[in-house]
């Protein structure tokens, strides 16, 4: 509860989904806990990610022009983000993609809608060493 753990102690999440309002309720669930930045296309995650490097990205499978798979191929092979805990969101149910996702080395996935409640956990099950 206290703030006076030091600037910047908060650990930062990259969100990436094109829809406004997942945003807006992820921002609104997690900003109490972490840092959130948030973008709303793979192409602005890769901008963002060649200047920074977030704790850890929810990626969103299902954007356009640039699918989260393909942004997850492309932070995979950034040298210096490549080991970035990334979990996809989506909405739907694809073993494809959860398959190809987790190929690509993701270390959760989470079905939208999701409970905040549940949201809190996963980042914070990815954050244990």
């Amino acid at each position: 509860m206290s703030q006076s753990n030091g600037r910047n102690s908060k650990k930062r999440i990259l969100v990436v989904d094109d829809t406004a309002i997942v945003l807006t309720r992820i921002s609104s669930t997690l900003h109490n806990d972490y840092d959130v930045i948030t973008v709303n296309s793979g192409v602005r995650a890769l901008k963002y990610l060649e200047m920074e490097k977030p704790d850890l990205i929810l990626l969103d499978i299902q954007m356009a022009p640039k699918d989260g798979i393909e942004t997850l191929r492309e932070i995979r092979s950034m040298e210096e983000r490549a080991d970035i805990p990334v979990i996809m969101l989506t909405g739907v149910e694809d073993k494809d993609f959860v398959l190809e996702s987790a190929r690509l080395g993701i270390c959760d996935y989470i079905l939208k809608p999701f409970h905040s409640e549940d949201l809190l956990k996963r980042i914070r099950q990815a954050f244990e060493p």
